[in-house]
């Protein structure tokens, strides 16, 4: 057993035991800091099958945007942890199940000899990009799978932002057309008063005292 077969195995003990610790870790903070050293044992895998690009971006995006994200939102929300785990023995055993199967699909995929083929890391030179060579494959070989999920993902942002924004009872907004479509007439009475002279008021003001 050489170094890389103890760096694999200890990265993927890592791997297993932080996933295992996100769904049984009584506080939450502390799910949200397994699921951190996860990604980052999961980077360590790529690394030793010379995905770096994929490596740097599972540490910039997850670990660096998404889960610091994550840990603030854990931190700022009340979160009431009796509530929260009163279910969870309920839902033990289909979990335990559905994790059963995904095992097994996985040994059968993989132990397949067919599906395995070319499964083995190949050492290639110094000179070696992982990030041309992903990108050449993305643009030439993958170009319509790649355009299909950029416009998946274009439509679920626009469905998000339109039920964001649509029209609700409970909430005030601003109606940009009504704003500059409105009159003058419509903001604006101008009333029509008597003037009345300054004489005529200060001998109102004697006579109210003469009273």
């Amino acid at each position: 057993m050489n170094f890389e077969t103890i760096l694999f195995y200890f990265f993927a003990a890592s791997t297993v035991f932080s996933a295992l610790r996100v769904i049984t870790a009584r506080n939450p903070l502390h799910s949200v800091m397994f699921l951190v050293l996860a990604f980052v044992s999961s980077a360590g895998i790529w690394l030793m099958l010379e995905a770096e690009f994929l490596a740097i971006a599972l540490v910039l995006v997850y670990v660096g945007a998404v889960m610091v994200l994550f840990l603030f939102v854990v931190m700022m929300l009340d979160i009431n942890l009796e509530k929260l785990r009163k279910d969870f023995l309920q839902w033990l055993p289909a979990g335990a199940l559905l994790a059963t199967l995904i095992v097994v699909q996985m040994v059968w995929v993989l132990g397949d000899k067919a599906a395995s083929t070319g499964l083995t890391a190949v050492k290639h030179a110094a000179d070696y990009s992982n990030t041309k060579e992903l990108g050449r494959l993305i643009y030439t070989d993958y170009v319509y799978p790649f355009e299909l999920a950029a416009v998946l993902l274009l439509v679920a942002m626009v469905a998000a932002i339109a039920l964001t924004f649509r029209r609700r009872r409970d909430s005030k907004r601003q109606d940009v057309s009504w704003q500059v479509n409105v009159k003058r007439n419509d903001r604006v009475r101008i009333i029509s008063m008597p003037a009345t002279k300054k004489n005529d008021v200060s001998g109102a003001d004697e006579a109210h005292a003469a009273d």
